[in-house]
């Protein structure tokens, strides 16, 4: 059902409503119904013979604590997405294209766009919903070898892993500083999460003597004492996050993503104990076999299948990101899946720009 038109300079921007039978019951009691913009070039409408014409189509995944709407909203001193493919249409550097725009944001700040039994199955929705949705509704190329997905952080590491164990729905990717190397990107802010869970202990610390082997037991499995727990009722009854919350929260995602266990406090393991802040090797390892960088030869051939793969980031990125990136790059040529690597001068922060480079990349792998 379309809700709202929206009239550009170029292009039109539709808003569907869709109800999910994949997010039903998800565990954290996210919405089912959600609001999905897609995007119409302006020959999408040109006269009889262009209305018979058929496009390929672009999803974008956008990073952690976005949604669909935040790269179709109004921009300051900045151009939207839809804005920039429309001016690169105009433009000549690419051809037209439908580019959807998922809502898959969570109680926990969004998701890696796989599917976890302690966040939902955000690759089925995707994949076994969005896609035929997108397909029924519009006049796309209803093939993989017409459609491709791109997204920048959480979203640059989802189209990522999408190219990898999804090559059957998509024929190209764009991978914007993605989640990589997750000794580098996730491990070092760690100690500042468990300091923030710390602050919901039940028991307050008090000066003296501490006997930490009994203190530490019960969380040497990666469970959590119920700091976790409250941890998250605060913060979801806040109107401002702070910083630190944000960014705790995110390793919260994180371990929900990679390492579910239904059987555990808030359905998934944390990989530190929360007391004294030892990795725990079993529960580490669940996180890196999700990492890209321990990925590429498993998936190698899907990886080979695929028309285009473009993966950037920026030498100065906050996150350390450029150097799982580079690995990234390194496996991929060690296993001969071709691709396109670039580095620019930039953070994590700010790049929206580098879509003038990774969209009409995606259009040129994917054009009829």
């Amino acid at each position: 059902m379309v809700l709202k038109r929206i009239n550009w300079l170029a292009g039109r921007l539709l808003t569907l409503e869709h109800t999910s039978k994949v997010l039903a019951d998800n565990p954290l009691g996210d919405p089912t119904t959600r609001l999905l913009d897609v995007w119409l070039p302006p020959q999408y409408d040109k006269a009889a013979a262009g209305r018979a014409r058929r496009y390929p189509v672009l999803f974008d995944l956008v990073g952690y604590t976005g949604s669909g709407k935040s790269h179709t909203n109004w921009r300051n001193f900045d151009e939207n997405v839809p804005e920039r493919v429309a001016r690169l249409i105009h433009e000549r550097k690419m051809g037209p294209c439908l580019v959807v725009f998922p809502d898959c944001f969570t109680a926990l700040g969004g998701n890696q766009y796989i599917n976890s039994s302690a966040v939902g199955r955000y690759a089925d929705y995707l994949t076994r919903e969005l896609i035929p949705l997108v397909d029924r509704e519009f006049r796309t190329f209803a093939d993989r070898d017409h459609r491709g997905c791109f997204g920048k952080s959480s979203g640059g590491y989802g189209a990522m892993v999408h190219g990898m164990k999804y090559s059957r729905y998509w024929g190209a990717i764009a991978n914007h500083s993605g989640d990589a190397y997750f000794d580098f990107v996730y491990r070092c802010d760690w100690p500042n999460s468990l300091n923030e869970f710390a602050r919901h202990r039940l028991r307050q610390r008090k000066e003296g003597q501490i006997n930490v082997v009994r203190e530490q037991k019960a969380l040497e499995e990666g469970f959590d004492d119920g700091r976790v727990r409250r941890f998250l009722n605060a913060i979801w009854k806040k109107e401002k996050l702070s910083n630190a919350e944000v960014h705790s929260l995110m390793n919260l995602a994180m371990a929900a993503t990679y390492d579910p266990d239904p059987e555990a406090p808030n359905g998934f393991r944390l990989p530190f104990n929360l007391e004294t802040g030892e990795i725990i090797p079993a529960r580490w390892r669940r996180w890196l076999k999700h990492d890209p960088v321990n990925l590429v030869t498993r998936y190698a051939k899907n990886l080979k299948t695929l028309h285009g793969i473009f993966i950037d980031c920026g030498w100065r990125d906050q996150y350390q990101i450029h150097f799982g990136a580079r690995i990234l790059s390194k496996r991929l040529t060690q296993a001969g899946v071709e691709h396109r690597y670039e580095e620019f001068s930039g953070t994590h922060s700010g790049i929206d720009y580098r879509m003038n480079k990774s969209i009409p990349f995606l259009y040129r792998a994917l054009r009829p």
